[in-house]
């Protein structure tokens, strides 16, 4: 069975073609490659469409091409070409998608179409696939209808695109949605899958080992992007007096010098960069304390942070703004901040210290619920619950 996995992928070659430092995105990197080798291992034979794209509005053309330092050596990743002008970014990236699922299909027929969220190159690609009588697979990761502070996005272009949205949760076949809320976005009688995450084999491995040489080390891992409240943990920081406990920062971004600079002079904290997965692996499962001082939504659950998963499953105990309500064998890992200011985050990390709250953990559930094993065998049920389930409204497709 092949299945087409239309995502916003960023490969290392990616990153020397395209300047996408504003908008990389290593946590959507590390989970589309986890799910594409599952579906690998249940013999499915998956090809990745990125549109690459560019944020950044510039006169310039970059060229399509094909990944050559593959993830794995089974799975080939595609990117389409970009333009990235103002106004034509957009209709560019969709044509473009489309236009390389065609040519695809003509070589060999796909049988299932995964799209990677509701960008308008997945829009496109959703619609062309339900003309032609391929059921569609939403994974659906940050909600469509509202922001990351979940609140309804302003503009005048915001009802073409809710209408756009509404139409596209109408035509799939099946969702994998990380929370309850994003699923209950989606019809009733399709199949879906919860899924917040997904712990690789060197996380259960690497936590396995350090389990009982734990760091007094408070992680973050993660773009510097000013959503992700990065700054704002550096000014925690300062004033929470944690003298025998280390900060490390792992991964890049737009605020990456600034972040820096602001540093400077606090001590304990420690800027690792980006690493490579093995060292950002060690670093988790090192850590007593993970953090996610993300600005807290008014909506929670309209996004999951896969990166909370992760955490878990290292062994570490995580803080975190509110993501929505967890199943109650990870709750007991995490605690929960009203907001992401430094007061707060200062508080929450002396609590958590200074009360030893850290030593509650949930890897054994976390591991349980999302380890490889596990999520292979429900992205096959899913997938064959579609496929065998196919029913198609043409009249809905618009």
């Amino acid at each position: 069975m092949r299945i087409a996995y239309i995502t916003p992928y960023q490969g290392p070659t990616l990153d020397q073609r395209r300047p996408i430092v504003r908008n990389r995105s290593m946590s959507n990197r590390t989970k589309i490659e986890l799910i594409a080798r599952l579906l690998r291992s249940k013999a499915y034979d998956v090809e990745v469409f990125s549109h690459g794209e560019v944020i950044e509005n510039e006169l310039r053309f970059y060229s399509a091409f094909e990944e050559p330092q593959r993830f794995d050596p089974e799975i080939p990743v595609h990117y389409i070409s970009a333009l990235p002008i103002r106004w034509l970014n957009g209709l560019w990236s969709s044509r473009r998608m489309v236009d390389l699922l065609r040519r695809r299909c003509e070589v060999a027929p796909f049988d299932v179409v995964i799209i990677f969220n509701l960008k308008r190159p997945q829009i496109a690609c959703s619609r062309y696939a339900a003309r032609h009588h391929i059921p569609v697979i939403l994974e659906y990761e940050d909600d469509a209808f509202r922001s990351v502070a979940g609140v309804s996005e302003p503009g005048l272009a915001s009802p073409y695109y809710r209408r756009a949205y509404r139409n596209v949760l109408r035509l799939i076949s099946g969702c994998i949605g990380v929370s309850p809320y994003l699923l209950s976005q989606v019809a009733p009688g399709i199949p879906k899958l919860l899924l917040r995450g997904v712990v690789g084999d060197d996380i259960r491995i690497e936590s396995e080992r350090q389990r009982t040489c734990k760091k007094n080390i408070v992680l973050y891992a993660g773009t510097h992007t000013k959503s992700n409240g990065i700054e704002e943990l550096i000014i925690a920081w300062r004033t929470a007096g944690l003298s025998d406990w280390e900060l490390h920062v792992t991964g890049d971004g737009q605020m990456t010098e600034h972040l820096r600079r602001m540093a400077g002079e606090t001590a304990g904290v420690v800027f690792h960069g980006l690493v490579s997965r093995e060292v950002l692996v060690s670093l988790m499962c090192s850590a007593k304390v993970c953090i996610n001082p993300q600005v807290a939504s008014q909506t929670p659950g309209n996004l999951f942070a896969f990166k909370i998963i992760e955490y878990l499953a290292a062994g570490a105990h995580v803080i975190t703004t509110p993501m929505g309500t967890l199943e109650p064998e990870l709750e007991n890992g995490v605690t929960y901040m009203r907001e992401n200011s430094p007061a707060v985050i200062a508080s929450t990390l002396k609590d958590v210290i200074g009360a030893r709250r850290y030593e509650a953990r949930g890897e054994l559930g976390t591991q349980q619920a999302y380890g490889t094993a596990t999520v292979s065998q429900r992205l096959d049920m899913l997938i064959r619950e579609v496929v065998q389930g196919r029913v198609y409204e043409p009249d809905r497709v618009t």
